[in-house]
């Protein structure tokens, strides 16, 4: 802060009040103006007041300035007239609320408050920083995926498994998979799919990139169509190829279709009686059907045009 007597002899009235603040206040200023904030500010003395100020989010700077003033002709300090303004040192509710006053409008914003980030006790400047920012764009206090990272500490794990989506090469970024200020939720087999973003045609946003396997198909595979890719899926990364959820492919087939699903298999040797079920490994034991890959004749496993048993 500058001296008691440069303080007494600025007279703040002449100038906007985000200037009158950063007259004493400048590290924060001086970042401020070099944010995106910075272009609706208002600067002059005739200039008009707009939304984005400091006042804007910190409430009148007038009785806090006026105690600073009175404080530095006695030569002393005025620790209380830093109350006098909101310091976003409260509850999470309550130190988002200045943000959404101009940022609950847009359309990326509609679900914040139903958000797992704020049920969870995460405000705005958690991830934003206004006055000394990482990012211009959208005032970061880190980059990402690090800034994720600070919280989701599993899912930075899967990324450093052997096959994952290059989120740590910088290919994608997390945000582009989930909406961190909330979305309509959706619920997977047995888990919710965490904020996660849609494609432009509104179904799951791995359709986004793999548009190969979106369709439409006459055919549709149900578990992709109704479930998901998740399904079969470890979305972020995993020790199996393609990120698969078992490292044996049949294994995966059998979560859905088991003997209950299409019955036992038969054999044609056999009179087309029921004679047993198929395995995985080693040799069949009797009447039983050896398989070594479901996905060897069920190419077309996302889908097919041409075989309801997903052939071709």
């Amino acid at each position: 802060m500058v001296s008691g007597q440069a303080t007494v002899q600025f007279d703040y009235t002449t100038v906007t009040p985000t200037e009158a603040c950063i007259h004493c206040h400048k590290d924060n200023g001086e970042q401020s103006l070099k944010s995106r904030h910075s272009g609706t500010f208002a600067t002059g003395p005739n200039a008009p007041q707009t939304v984005a100020s400091c006042d804007a989010c910190h409430g009148s700077g007038k009785a806090h300035a006026d105690a600073e003033i009175k404080a530095e002709q006695n030569d002393v300090k005025d620790p209380a007239a830093k109350d006098l303004l909101f310091r976003f040192n409260s509850t999470p509710e309550k130190n988002s609320a200045p943000c959404q006053t101009c940022h609950n409008s847009m359309p990326s914003q509609l679900n914040s408050a139903n958000s797992f980030h704020r049920q969870n006790q995460v405000s705005c400047i958690d991830c934003h920083a206004p006055h000394a920012a990482a990012t211009k764009e959208f005032l970061l206090t880190k980059t990402q995926p690090d800034l994720c990272y600070s919280c989701h500490l599993q899912q930075r794990s899967q990324f450093s498994m052997p096959f994952h989506h290059r989120v740590n090469e910088g290919l994608i970024r997390c945000t582009d998979c989930h909406d961190q200020h909330g979305s309509g939720d959706l619920w997977q087999s047995d888990h919710l799919v965490r904020q996660v973003r849609t494609s432009d045609s509104g179904d799951t946003v791995c359709f986004k990139c793999h548009k190969d396997k979106q369709g439409p198909f006459v055919f549709p595979h149900c578990s992709v169509k109704l479930e998901g890719c998740a399904t079969c899926h470890i979305p972020h990364g995993g020790a199996n190829t393609h990120m698969l959820r078992y490292a044996n492919v049949n294994l995966l087939c059998l979560t859905c279709h088991t003997a209950a699903h299409f019955g036992p298999i038969t054999s044609p040797g056999n009179n087309g009686k029921p004679t047993g079920f198929a395995v995985m490994n080693g040799p069949a034991p009797n009447n039983a059907i050896y398989i070594q890959s479901c996905t060897i004749c069920h190419t077309a496993i996302h889908g097919s045009n041409f075989s309801d048993i997903y052939f071709r």
